[in-house]
């Protein structure tokens, strides 16, 4: 059972937690954490990218000759995909890029992000995020005092709007609910910031 200490927002050691194995300590599936990667990837894709048929650009009504003895080859609109300025075959039409997988490799892949945060000592634990005002220079502090650098995910329980609010001006820093955490941010973020409480959280829904 994995173990991991927990910190206040000075910074200061305050206590040892254990780590269900089921949820912290699994052997990482990379395969999985790929397959879910590339399905969010693809489900953030907007599909509104169009290109216009020939039917749709503009001009072209009339036969640019007469079918035979010019000595050129028979044309039947200067709109045809040949012709410069003409319609586009076969381009990109808008469409629909989602697509579904199941809710066992979800659940796997975040398993085995949060199983490489703790076996890479990427997680940082603290006892509690109690920010009494919203104020970016407060949330730098604490950040700095549990020596956080670089990209950081601050996962919370719930809502907190101090919390949420003085975090959001931090280059390299954000801030995600348990109920909304994915793979890409797991793998984009370095550190990973939770809250006793988010550990509770995440035990529960993933267990």
């Amino acid at each position: 059972m994995p173990k991991v200490d927990v910190y206040d927002i000075k910074g200061k050691k305050v206590d040892t937690i254990d780590l269900k194995e089921e949820v912290f300590g699994i052997i990482p599936n990379e395969e999985t954490v790929h397959t879910v990667l590339v399905n969010y990837l693809a489900n953030q894709r907007q599909g509104t990218q169009s290109t216009k048929t020939r039917s749709e650009v503009s001009g072209g009504g009339k036969k640019p000759w007469r079918q035979k003895g010019t000595g050129r080859a028979r044309q039947g609109s200067t709109r045809a995909p040949q012709w410069i300025k003409g319609g586009i075959a076969l381009g990109p039409r808008p469409r629909s890029y989602t697509y579904k997988i199941n809710k066992k490799e979800k659940r796997l892949a975040i398993k085995s992000m949060l199983s490489s945060k703790v076996a890479e000592s990427e997680l940082v634990v603290v006892d509690k995020l109690d920010l009494k005002e919203i104020k970016t220079k407060n949330m730098v502090n604490v950040l700095n005092n549990l020596k956080v650098e670089g990209k950081a995910l601050i996962l919370l329980p719930e809502k907190n709007e101090n919390v949420q609010k003085s975090a959001r001006n931090i280059e390299g820093i954000k801030t995600s609910l348990v109920n909304t955490i994915n793979v890409y941010d797991l793998l984009k973020y370095t550190k990973l910031v939770v809250t006793v409480d988010t550990v509770k959280k995440l035990e529960e829904v993933y267990a």
